[in-house]
């Protein structure tokens, strides 16, 4: 499932590259530096992990990869303790391991933020099990300097009233951000332009998800 949504997401940004190939002039205020080695995850289980991951891959940088880390694994550093995909988690190592040994600890932690009650579901999580997990691991990241990266590269599809799971997935790592990235149809009412200006973080926002590409370029630059 996780091949098939990979392919599906690297189809959506096939297109997108073919209906813009310079969408990169609505990024503002990139002025963010993170560092590696990166782990990228999910606030939230949706699709839209697949297609940040897909992004690392077109921008050339390594990461580790866990649907639903814990503290403990973050703890761990590259190569998530050893964790196995079919434990309860899906893993996936593709930091360079002859720069990074396993153990080394994160500098970076992407979010990908977007509910799905479906891939909750399929984690056997609850949304308060989501917040949950997701309030250690920001708390770990705030306590031990990691820098957070907030996308929201669903759009409409992953935005909703206020107190809908999609907003308390926003609620819950947006406003801790060290930089926030949103596609333009994600931040149609201005809600990231306002948590930007609310907790003074670079935000970028881009048309179209493949703009990420160079701005994940530059970010690890």
């Amino acid at each position: 499932m996780r091949k098939l949504g990979q392919l599906c997401a690297t189809f959506v940004l096939t297109i997108a590259l073919f209906a813009s190939l310079t969408d990169v002039s609505a990024a503002q205020d990139q002025t963010a530096k993170a560092q590696l080695p990166v782990l990228t995850t999910s606030a939230g289980q949706s699709a839209d992990v697949n297609t940040l991951n897909v992004i690392m891959e077109q921008a050339q940088i390594g990461y580790d990869y866990c649907d639903v880390p814990t503290v403990d694994m973050l703890k761990s550093g590259v190569g998530l303790g050893g964790k196995k995909s079919g434990e309860g988690f899906h893993v996936e190592i593709h930091t360079d391991l002859t720069k990074f040994k396993k153990g080394t600890p994160y500098k970076t932690v992407i979010f990908a933020v977007g509910a799905s009650l479906k891939g909750m579901g399929a984690s056997g999580l609850t949304i308060n099990d989501e917040l949950k997990r997701l309030k250690s691991l920001v708390n770990y990241c705030k306590k031990n300097k990691i820098f957070i990266v907030a996308v929201h590269a669903g759009g409409e599809s992953k935005r909703g009233a206020a107190g809908s799971d999609n907003e308390k997935m926003i609620d819950a790592i947006a406003p801790y951000a060290d930089y926030i990235i949103a596609v333009k149809d994600s931040n149609k009412d201005g809600r990231f332009t306002k948590i930007a200006k609310e907790k003074d973080v670079p935000l970028s926002e881009v048309k179209y998800a493949l703009g990420i590409v160079k701005l994940m370029g530059d970010l690890f630059k």
